[in-house]
């Protein structure tokens, strides 16, 4: 009966239709018309030089922090992205080496991550969805099977540029990329009507040629770099060719005024300018951009705008202090494309003030989600930290390592020359001058809290990686005299000139000089004269061939033989050519490899000397170097500055040339200042 009924009905359908009903064309439906974009605010977000600092936490303190560490960071990425509809979010390197947590996971669970285990820096970063990260120098600290494993554990990409694959035939042509070169993204944004567009962003990832000198060991024969900017002009055009609508170079790379050369380590200045790059996330410099007073004025650099030949540029700090953020409009071309019609940038702090101060204040939070993922870790390392294994009868601190001999050198100078000692022993080298060269690391470089203070008493692992930050490895460096003042007279660099007829307050210390560059020479004994030029300048370009600041340079008492031969022990970074010191290199001097840590020669010798003294391993600096006295230099107003803790102030009371400033003084960064008495 239904089919029926259907029946009929068709009949019925088809009895009121006439054949030119089946002829006539149908109207074709309009088209979608896709709206016309509108421009697009796009926030990108910067982290750099991380270095390990993951918790709100200061190994070295043994208490929590809250001015450093990615957890309090990641706060602030979370708020920076919750303010805006587009961003992305880049993490520019030197990321897993530095703080004893890093050392934890490189040396005790290194199998482990070599076998597939997370690092935990990516059990950190992974909750942050990060779109891509760059390789620093320091990634290549513990060699390129570590790196590798290390950054399978990420959930985002890896990119650089120029570091390739070493094929022994001296052709840079045809080298093939070691890494992923570059990344272009497919980035749904919505634009300014609420209509969504998809933007290709291209990312760039750079690192300083120099981790071929700096990590020698653990690449040469494997890998070579090649130049920041000329690889910049080789793969820019590319990645725009293959569409990317924007680039951001992700240099780790400083900020430098210097005439620009082949092979240079701080290019972001001529980055800037090499045509279709749009943004520029730097680092590697552990300092501000834009805001730091060393980039006022750099010729081409805004550092109120943080442009760098009008390219939006930023640079976060260290140890996750800081959130860069470059806000970039972006404007429809005619040909489809995009193009940077205003930028806005930002070095954005995880806190305020100083406690020394009294106006402290925590503008970010630790992230709870952070500070679970990285729980495990983060205690294992403090309870392998936290182990004795020695014992000292003097303390050992960092203060005054600037204007005075310091227990924190002197501890690492009698460790190296031992080394020497051993090292050559029964060699052709056997009887020649065995000196060191070692640099406070931790001399208020990053901050008023980075320094070293180690009570009498037992020391335990972490006391020794405050003293030596960094896991270099020791290198024993053949010179002529002549070229140990030279050495030296690089050193000096770390102090500004002192007018010895002006009554106003001077600084001596060049803040611009890193302290990690200024080397104490054991062994021989030699004052400084600040009321001399310097020598060579920040980069180590000799600037003044007729200035002298080293005098009085002397061996076992007598004036150092400019044409003898010396032994000098320092390390990997050093021997290789870092810093830039006159003849310290390969090239130009003889440098013998050894095979250890530079820490674990100073662990092994204070186990040693703490096994001859039950009492306790004396630490006391030597005095083997000073400052030219200045004839009434006692009326001069010489400051320098340090902690603004109390034990420094009661330490200062044993100091007869220095004295806090009364009443005390401190500078924009919270440091004390205190005063030199330069005619001692």
């Amino acid at each position: 009966m239904r089919v029926g009924m259907v029946a009929a009905m068709v009949t019925s359908v088809l009895a009121g239709c006439s054949d030119n009903d089946y002829d006539t064309p149908q109207p074709t439906p309009p088209p979608v018309v896709k709206p016309a974009p509108a421009q697009v605010t796009l926030r990108v977000m910067e982290t750099t030089d991380i270095h390990m600092y993951l918790a709100n936490y200061d190994y070295f303190a043994q208490s929590a922090s809250e001015t450093i560490g990615f957890a309090n960071t990641a706060t602030l990425i979370k708020q920076a992205r919750a303010e805006v509809d587009n961003s992305v979010l880049v993490d520019n390197g030197d990321l897993i080496q530095n703080s004893p947590l890093g050392d934890y996971e490189a040396l005790v669970r290194r199998d482990d991550i070599l076998a597939g285990s997370t690092h935990v820096v990516y059990k950190a970063l992974n909750l942050l969805d990060y779109d891509v990260g760059n390789l620093g120098n320091h990634e290549f600290n513990f060699g390129l099977d570590f790196l590798d494993a290390t950054i399978q554990g990420a959930d985002f990409p890896y990119i650089n540029a120029n570091v390739y694959k070493a094929d022994g035939d001296n052709d840079a042509s045809n080298d093939e990329n070691r890494f992923t070169p570059y990344h272009i993204q497919e980035k749904q944004v919505v634009d300014a009507n609420g209509n969504t567009q998809t933007i290709k962003i291209g990312y760039l990832g750079l690192t300083p040629p120099q981790i071929m000198q700096w990590d020698k060991a653990n690449l040469d024969g494997k890998v070579v770099a090649h130049d920041i900017v000329e690889t910049a002009k080789k793969f820019v055009p590319k990645m725009k060719e293959e569409g990317a609508d924007i680039i951001i170079a992700i240099p780790h790379s400083g900020l430098s005024g210097a005439p620009h050369k082949e092979m240079a380590e701080n290019t972001s200045l001529y980055l800037a300018s090499v045509p279709g790059i749009d943004a520029i996330l730097f680092g590697h410099d552990h300092r501000l951009f834009p805001g730091d007073a060393a980039y006022s004025n750099l010729p081409g650099v805004d550092n109120e705008a943080g442009t760098i030949n009008g390219v939006p540029a930023v640079m976060p700090g260290f140890f996750g202090n800081h959130l860069g953020i470059i806000d970039l409009v972006l404007k429809p071309t005619s040909d489809g494309g995009w193009e940077v019609a205003q930028s806005k940038v930002e070095a954005r702090p995880i806190s305020s003030g100083s406690a020394a101060k009294g106006d402290f204040v925590d503008l970010a939070e630790a992230d709870d989600e952070v500070l679970s993922a990285i729980e495990v870790e983060h205690q294992a390392t403090i309870d392998w930290i936290s182990q004795p294994f020695a014992k000292i009868s003097a303390p050992i601190y960092s203060f005054f390592a600037l204007v005075q001999d310091d227990p924190s050198i002197q501890v690492v100078a009698d460790a190296q020359i031992d080394w020497g000692k051993r090292f050559i022993q029964g060699t052709s080298l056997d009887g020649l001058p065995v000196l060191s060269a070692a640099a406070p690391f931790r001399a208020g470089r990053n901050g008023i809290e980075d320094y070293t203070n180690v009570a009498a008493g037992e020391i335990a692992l972490l006391d020794t990686v405050s003293l030596y930050v960094f896991p270099n490895t020791i290198r024993l460096v053949k010179l002529k005299g002549a070229d140990v003042k030279e050495w030296l007279e690089r050193s000096a660099g770390q102090f500004n000139q002192i007018d010895p007829t002006s009554g106003a307050q001077q600084n001596l210390l060049n803040t611009a000089f890193p302290t990690y560059n200024y080397d104490v020479i054991d062994g021989v004994t030699y004052e400084i004269d600040v009321t001399q030029p310097n020598r060579y300048d920040l980069d180590g370009k000799l600037a003044d061939a007729n200035a002298h600041r080293i005098v009085n340079l002397r061996y076992n008492g007598e004036p150092v033989d400019m044409q003898g031969d010396f032994l000098v022990v320092s390390n990997n970074y050093r021997a290789s050519g870092g810093g830039n010191f006159p003849k310290v290199n390969p090239t130009d001097s003889e440098v013998f490899e050894g095979p250890d840590e530079n820490r674990g020669v100073l662990r092994n010798y204070l186990i040693g000397q703490s096994q001859q003294n039950p009492n306790g391993f004396d630490p006391s600096a030597d005095g083997n170097w000073k400052f030219k006295a200045i004839e009434g230099g006692e009326t001069l107003n010489v400051v320098f500055r340090t902690s603004p803790t109390e034990a420094v102030k009661a330490l200062a009371g044993d100091l007869p040339a220095v004295t806090p400033t009364s009443p005390v003084q401190t500078d924009e960064n919270g440091f004390a200042l205190y005063q030199l008495d330069l005619s001692k």
